[in-house]
């Protein structure tokens, strides 16, 4: 916008090529916090519109999930729960794996998703990978709300026999790992997906393959040698583990798995920060 005064044009917005490799520019991102709600809401509608039961998906998913992992699973195979209920034990992996993979793969759609609208207006183009995660964690308050109420029926009703641990102030944290670690994996595959359209099918299909090397289908302490490494290396294990610790009294908190988890998610969202900072100048010219 230009404002005249007696000497000079005065602009108080200027637009022009980044010269800096990586930016964050953070400022400008909470100057357009209004903008970010704004793709929170549109996020949200659009997901279940012109659905007849609407946000109830939030709830119905991962129960018919849980359903149908502790029939086939924790049935008809009798794999382990670490000494706790079944549903309580698949429901608790489902919903935190969920918002890992559902920040992921939404984000990794980022360019494309939003290419039409990329190329009209001006504005931080991270403001569209914040707006996903803040709609996924709205989802995943749903989600861990229904697990809440099915733990306190187990306690009340079932007598089971759950210390939930002191260690619930941790949560918090090992969430916004969780958060932090699906976008910044997000926005790598989709600054490439720009250019290489295969990876978005193919983020999706690696996200279900990677659920079977982690703890939502058996506990680490089902598992052992070359298989449980496997699993360890997977950074999302320690998180899933942590918070059945927390709340089920089962699963393993190992401080320096969760180390790992940590120093991974920062290396990959500081790499996905940089890859989108470099692709958000030219992605147009490859869409």
């Amino acid at each position: 916008m230009k404002q005249e005064t007696e000497d000079k044009e005065y602009w108080d917005t200027l637009i022009d090529a980044n010269k800096v490799k990586f930016s964050l520019s953070l400022s400008k991102i909470w100057k357009y916090k209004d903008l970010i709600l704004m793709f929170v809401k549109r996020d949200i509608t659009v997901t279940y519109k012109q659905t007849i039961l609407g946000p109830v998906w939030f709830i119905i998913q991962p129960i018919l999930t849980t359903l149908v992992f502790t029939i086939i699973f924790g049935g008809i195979m009798n794999g382990s729960s670490g000494g706790t209920s079944h549903v309580l034990f698949y429901m608790s992996g489902i919903v935190v794996w969920n918002l890992f993979s559902t920040s992921l793969i939404k984000t990794s759609n980022t360019f494309l998703a939003n290419a039409s609208l990329y190329e009209k207006v001006y504005f931080p183009r991270l403001t569209i990978p914040i707006s996903v995660v803040i709609s996924n964690f709205i989802s995943f308050s749903i989600q861990f709300s229904v697990f809440l109420l099915l733990l306190a029926y187990y306690i009340f009703f079932k007598s089971l026999s759950i210390h939930i641990s002191p260690l619930l102030l941790l949560m918090p944290v090992l969430l916004i790992l969780t958060a932090l670690l699906g976008m910044g994996l997000g926005i790598i595959v989709s600054s490439l997906s720009a250019k290489f359209r295969d990876l978005t099918f193919l983020t999706a299909f690696a996200v279900q393959l990677a659920m079977f090397l982690s703890p939502v289908i058996l506990p680490l302490s089902a598992v052992s040698g070359t298989r449980k490494t496997l699993i360890l290396a997977n950074p999302m294990s320690s998180i899933i583990e942590a918070v059945r610790y927390i709340f089920l009294s089962s699963g393993e908190l190992n401080l320096f798995d969760l180390a790992y988890t940590t120093l991974f998610t920062i290396i990959i969202l500081i790499t996905g920060l940089a890859f989108f900072n470099y692709k958000e100048k030219s992605f147009i010219d490859t869409v």
